[in-house]
């Protein structure tokens, strides 16, 4: 019961933010598209498998480390791993990506700009198949998958999981953050 309180709560939180930006009241969160942008401004061209996961671990650990997603658009539980779907039409036909249009990489403070580096300091250098790879033996992707191709990540889900890990849990080349 504890469990979908506070996912009505976190979740209610994120659609709420979501409705004020998109009533013309912008408060200052990037789309996925911002995002993606800045990753690839920072990062260089990549496959737009790589892309996706990119930007789902930079969702994931805006989570945990910033108590508040990076982005409102929903990610989604797709055979080859996690996927925004808004992303995934704007690169659809594409197999390298060097720039999304509409993304503006300057919409993102220097806080998440903080967490988005932290994740390519890590996983840039992973190719997109063992970042797929990766997402296929962590639970929210599992867990939503198990319930049908295309269900939704939630948030709630990627807090639950990604702050639960410890020390023995991560990789031994895993970002640590003091």
């Amino acid at each position: 019961m504890l469990e979908s309180q506070n996912f009505v709560r976190l979740y209610g939180l994120v659609r709420t933010n979501y409705v004020c930006r998109h009533q013309g009241r912008d408060i200052g969160m990037p789309s996925v598209f911002d995002v993606a942008q800045y990753i690839l401004a920072a990062h260089g061209p990549m496959t737009t498998m790589k892309l996706q996961k990119l930007v789902y671990y930079s969702q994931a650990w805006s989570i945990v480390w910033d108590d508040d997603v990076l982005f409102p658009e929903r990610i989604e539980a797709w055979k080859n791993g996690p996927v925004v779907r808004d992303l995934w039409v704007a690169t659809q036909g594409r197999f390298r990506v060097s720039a999304i249009s509409g993304g503006d990489a300057d919409r993102l403070n220097p806080a998440q700009r903080e967490t988005v580096d932290l994740i390519l300091g890590f996983y840039g250098d992973k190719d997109a198949q063992w970042l797929s790879d990766l997402t296929h033996m962590e639970d929210p992707w599992k867990d939503a998958y198990a319930k049908a191709q295309n269900t939704e990540i939630t948030p709630y889900a990627l807090m639950e999981y990604y702050s639960a890990l410890g020390p023995n849990d991560i990789a031994s080349d895993e970002i640590v953050v003091a």
